[in-house]
């Protein structure tokens, strides 16, 4: 049932079997899955079939590839060959895809009846012979989970994205284990990793000084305070949380920022420089201001070789974690003379404007000189938790047995199982080799190093049980599940209470499970759910990578940017972690801005760069819910203009679960407004001359009233009333299932008239997420169990996701096949 489309008009059997195909990507949404027990006859179910189906679904038109001739309803889910095609059948039937527009239909009561009997059949069936299906054995962590391993390891943090190459997704995510592979290249990547990680968790006397570079984004305005860990009265800058790896002197060199043909800015007059770190101030620059020589003489300005660019401050610091923020002192006054005009950050007047006040270009940090100990790190104090006595033999029994004591806990938590004799005997190898050239620290640094590149560390490894048969199910071990579950919620490594309770075989208890979960819901490292999970299917991971036209939207900057991916997470975190239904994705009447964002939101009196909560209300309900987050809206937008097919499709694939049919290779562009001499056209006048082509109409009539629906948001998510052509915005439309739609609101409306169709969606983007692979058909019965008891608590975040963790899926494997 994938998509197609007509190249030419055709007869009116025909083009119904070629709408036919276009079920995937009709905007539909299902009902509850049914609860009727399983008939002992038909109940004139074949006869339905008969009727709206089969005249294009046999063997000889085939459409879509699907034929339902000599399939019998009555023996649904008994022939494991037909359970693809069951599948296909009700997800067409509970989107109500099928028939296509301008078919009849069954009566609703009948849509209910067929698919609610299909789906009793198969989950039937299921329920006796359960397919968690097969997740590859070898699943090699991801570069956020590698970060948040080595964090809750080793209590230290680190920047994995200068360590670690960018993964590949697959299924919308980057934690596919079929393509999380491993080259020769990334072998030496970890390698290198584990050198430069266990250097700075044990603290290495030795290192040698090294330079971290912090550039500030040339389009972040920073005419105010820019950052919450910076100090109230500054203007501009950065803060960094960055790791010192040895008590020793640091050196801060400040650049400024320069004009486009490299002048210097705001010389003219004085302004001041603090560095701090952890809050306390280190030592304050003066950059320009007029200077006098010592006979008196006023000194000419040197814009591009000032004395003031690259001044240093040397400072000693403990090892350990630690804020430096370096930012200008605000000056409340404003010098008099004519009112300065606005230029956009992007614009090239600001790019050559020499006489705007300073600002910071980058930082640079560099260190350890004078080294005068390893320091007492949050790392070491979680690493040693034993010393061997003072005066003890190097390599003798007492060191010995305080290395294993370390090792043994060290390796329990990064291999996530016990701990064998054969492993620990390797790190005691390593222990020894560490040891002959150094100090008792430096053999453990050598053993830390060992555990970071073994396979059991970088790989969460799942075993098939000894004699299990070939096609076999079997439930996973509770050290598996346990993983399985740390590395859904936190993507990392299980802590010491969720390890205890697996390995002593309790995790399975009546109700522990479910009490792990929302104590881990509740943990500050189920975070990683908003910024990985929601990063990849919300895209706000694209907010980093578009970059609107500065011509077209010359008051996009880094400051928005910023503040539309700090919405999204905020909003997404509060939906979580006060444990909301999912529909109030959609729904919420809340979000969070700051005085940036709510300038563009035209939010009035919010001041500042903090973050508060706000009610949407009155003018601004359209923005309720996600399809009004500046994030979703820019991301889903071309540079220069509103995409409503590429809104359109987001929601299909994304909130409906229907992605639509990928497009044939020679579909013409759409028109720019690029003719002087043509009156410019608004979006949708190009998008209907567009679908005048029979090849284009056949999908873009079900991706396009989705998202012309949201054209009132423009390409960078303002709120507008007339289009690009000076026309007023039409938002309306007709959705594929006939319900009629004029804007965010009827939109909203629209996607939650059969809810469970999104819950449905978010279930499966979770159970991909937390799977580690793709939903396929004969996990459709967990995902309608899940779904199913999750309506009792109204959908909330945490019946679903307790849901999925007793899924048959995520606590059951296939054994090997045959």
């Amino acid at each position: 049932m994938t998509g197609t489309r007509c190249a030419a008009p055709i007869p009116t059997s025909r083009r119904a079997r070629c709408c036919l195909l276009l079920a995937g990507a009709a905007l539909v949404v299902g009902v509850s899955p049914g609860t009727a027990q399983t008939p002992t006859s038909d109940d004139g179910h074949q006869d339905l079939l008969q009727r709206h189906c089969l005249g294009c679904h046999n063997d000889r038109t085939l459409a879509g590839g699907l034929s339902l001739q000599g399939v019998d309803v009555t023996t649904a889910g008994q022939n494991p060959a037909e359970l693809e095609l069951w599948e296909k059948v009700i997800r067409k039937l509970r989107t109500r895809a099928m028939p296509p527009p301008g078919r009849p239909k069954p009566s609703e009561a009948e849509y209910l009846s067929i698919a609610a009997r299909l789906e009793t059949a198969i989950d039937s069936v299921a329920r006796a012979t359960p397919n968690p299906g097969r997740r590859p054995a070898v699943h090699r962590l991801n570069r956020a989970e590698y970060a948040n391993a080595i964090r809750d390891l080793l209590a230290l943090e680190i920047d994995t994205r200068s360590l670690l190459p960018t993964d590949d997704s697959g299924y919308g995510f980057d934690n596919i284990a079929d393509v999380l592979s491993v080259s020769p290249m990334l072998t030496e990547r970890y390698l290198s990793a584990a050198h430069k990680v266990s250097r700075l968790a044990v603290g290495d006397p030795s290192m040698a000084p090294a330079t971290e570079i912090f550039a500030v984004d040339k389009y972040l305005k920073q005419d105010q305070r820019v950052s919450d860990d910076l100090p109230f009265g500054s203007r501009g800058g950065l803060a960094v949380r960055q790791n010192f790896p040895v008590d020793g002197e640091y050196v801060v060199k400040v650049y400024l920022a320069r004009t486009y043909d490299g002048r210097l800015r705001g010389l003219a007059h004085r302004h001041e420089i603090e560095v701090r770190l952890d809050g306390a101030l280190v030592d304050t620059i003066a950059v320009g201001g007029t200077s006098v020589d010592d006979d008196g003489n006023v000194q000419r300005l040197d814009y591009r070789n000032s004395d003031d660019d690259g001044q240093e401050v040397r400072f000693t610091a403990p090892a350990g974690p630690h804020l430096l923020a370096v930012s200008f002192v605000d000056q409340a006054a404003v010098l008099e003379g004519m009112r300065r005009p606005h230029y956009a950050v992007t614009s090239y007047e600001y790019a050559g404007d020499q006489t705007l006040d300073p600002s910071l270009g980058r930082v640079e940090l560099r260190g350890p000189y004078a080294v005068t100990g390893r320091g007492d790190t949050p790392s070491r104090r979680v690493l040693f938790t034993c010393r061997p006595p003072d005066g003890s033999l190097a390599g003798g029994p007492e060191e010995v047995a305080c290395a294993r004591e370390i090792l043994t806990r060290l390796a329990r938590r990064a291999f996530r199982r016990p701990v064998t004799a054969a492993d620990l005997d390797m790190l005691l190898e390593f222990f020894h080799l560490g040891r002959e050239d150094g100090d008792f620290d430096a053999g453990i640094e050598m053993a830390l190093r060992r555990t970071l590149v073994s396979p059991d560390f970088l790989f969460r490894r799942e075993r098939d049980p000894a004699g299990v048969a070939a096609d076999a199910t079997y439930v996973i071990s509770e050290t598996e599940l346990a993983a399985r579950l740390s590395f859904f919620l936190w993507s990392s490594i299980p802590d010491e209470a969720l390890l205890d309770l697996a390995e002593r075989g309790e995790l399975r208890r009546p109700g522990v499970l479910e009490a792990q979960v929302e104590r881990m819901l509740a943990d500050r490292r189920a975070r990683a759910m908003v910024e990985n999970f929601g990063g990849q299917w919300l895209y706000l991971r694209n907010m980093a990578l578009v970059a609107p036209d500065p011509y077209a939207f010359g008051d996009f900057d880094a400051n928005l940017r910023e503040a539309m991916g700090e919405e999204m997470e905020l909003f997404l975190d509060s939906q979580m972690r006060e444990n909301h239904s999912v529909l109030e994705l959609l729904t919420s009447d809340t979000t969070f801005v700051n005085q940036r964002l709510a300038e563009h939101y035209e939010i009035p009196n919010v001041y500042g760069n903090h973050f508060r909560r706000v009610i949407l209300d009155g003018d601004l309900e359209p923005r309720r819910g996600l399809l009004g987050t500046g994030s979703l809206l820019t991301v889903t937008s071309y540079a220069h203009r509103t995409s409503p097919v590429v809104r359109g499709k987001w929601l299909l694939e994304n909130i409906l679960g229907t992605p639509p049919p990928p497009p044939p290779p020679d579909v013409p562009a759409l028109a720019e407004n690029d003719d002087s001499d043509v009156a410019p056209q608004s979006v949708r006048e190009r998008m209907e001359a567009h679908r005048a082509n029979p090849v284009c109409a056949s999908c873009h009539r079900v991706m396009d009233p989705l998202g012309f629906a949201l054209e009132n948001f423009d390409a960078i998510g303002r709120w507008r009333t007339t289009s690009e052509a000076g026309t007023p915005i039409d938002a309306g439309g007709e959705l594929a299932d006939g319900t009629p739609v004029s804007g965010p609101a009827s939109l909203t409306a629209a996607l939650l008239k059969r809810p469970e169709s999104f819950v449905t969606t978010v279930t499966e983007k979770l159970l991909t997420y937390g799977l580690g692979r793709g939903v396929e058909y004969f996990d459709a019965p967990a995902v309608r169990t899940i779904v199913r008891e999750a309506a009792d608590d109204d959908y909330r975040w945490s019946a679903l996701i307790a849901g999925i963790a007793r899924s048959v899926p995520f606590q059951m494997r296939r054994g090997p096949a045959s």
